[in-house]
């Protein structure tokens, strides 16, 4: 069975921030650094090359593939800010997230992630609640 490809890193996830471009993103992206740390009270870790997360969980599919992941977590991508808050694929999560996420603002969506542009779309404080939910949906989902 293939191993994962993303895993944790010894990247410290400073220097990544630092060399971010272009600027507007590296700034995002200290912002979100305080965001997720403030809500999830985890220190930021390196995962792959590009995704800074927060904790981290075991998971176990029903094929026998299984790994380490974080809980939480975002790239700040050249287009688009990647958001890795949400489990992917749960009708519970939809609706758990739903009315968060017409609050939102503008951002558009992936299996597990949200996507968006600059900051100054999305309501930040909206974001927090999400984090917030999306940590303790992570925690009651994998205790480990």
């Amino acid at each position: 069975m293939a191993e994962a490809k993303t895993v944790e890193t010894p990247v410290d996830p400073a220097d990544f921030i630092a060399a971010v471009e272009p600027e507007r993103k590296r700034e995002e992206a200290e912002v979100l650094d305080a965001l997720f740390r403030k809500v999830t009270g985890q220190p930021a870790k390196m995962w792959g090359p590009s995704i800074i997360g927060y904790g981290r969980y075991h998971y176990r599919y029903e094929s026998g593939r299984e790994g380490d992941m974080c809980r939480q977590g975002f790239s700040p991508r050249k287009a688009k800010h990647s958001l890795y808050i949400l489990q992917c694929g749960e009708e519970s999560e939809e609706a758990a997230f739903a009315p968060l996420l017409g609050r939102l603002g503008k951002h558009s969506r992936g299996a597990a992630c949200l996507y968006v542009n600059k900051l100054a779309d999305i309501d930040l404080a909206v974001l927090e609640e999400m984090i917030a939910l999306g940590w303790k949906r992570s925690l009651a989902k994998y205790a480990n």
